[in-house]
């Protein structure tokens, strides 16, 4: 589908890093965190603080859903098989992955061009570790930038409050 005709999150999946597809739409009345992530960024250490953020809050709701990417700096292996062997062997992650997706420029998956159309291309990802907020209803609520870690007051009360109800 075309960003253009996008209404919310759940008119767009990705390929998953296990086969098949993950639909945003099956997460329909759930809170979505949704981060594009990198295996050998200085950053990476973020995945202790979202694969916590899942742990701690799946039951009410949430879910964390990774997009790994190599846009910024080349910093993600090209194999899936090596991504996914990455994250679960350092940093025991279980939440869910996407295949290897270009989350910006020309080629951005098509979630990425609507969600700067929605929010504005200065809140579109400028580095990896990006954090998108998708609320109950499939709409982006906030997004955080690189610098801010998932488990920073700003992040846990912003999922807090969707998972309240918004």
């Amino acid at each position: 589908m075309a960003s253009s005709d996008a209404h919310t999150a759940y008119d767009f999946s990705f390929p998953s890093i296990i086969g098949g597809e993950v639909h945003l739409s099956d997460f329909q009345d759930k809170v979505v965190l949704l981060v594009n992530t990198a295996s050998m960024c200085g950053f990476t250490p973020q995945y202790e603080g979202l694969q916590k953020l899942w742990e701690d809050y799946r039951d009410d709701g949430l879910v964390v859903l990774g997009v790994p990417s190599g846009d910024f700096g080349g910093q993600e292996y090209a194999d899936d098989a090596a991504i996914q062997e990455f994250c679960e062997v350092n940093f025991d992650v279980d939440f869910p992955l996407t295949s290897k997706t270009d989350v910006t420029g020309d080629d951005a998956h098509p979630f990425y061009k609507w969600a700067a159309e929605e929010l504005g291309a200065e809140r579109a990802p400028k580095w990896n570790f990006h954090k998108y907020l998708i609320g109950r209803t499939g709409k982006l609520v906030e997004s955080f930038d690189t610098r801010v870690k998932p488990g920073d007051d700003e992040v846990v009360s912003a999922i807090r409050s969707e998972l309240a109800g918004g």
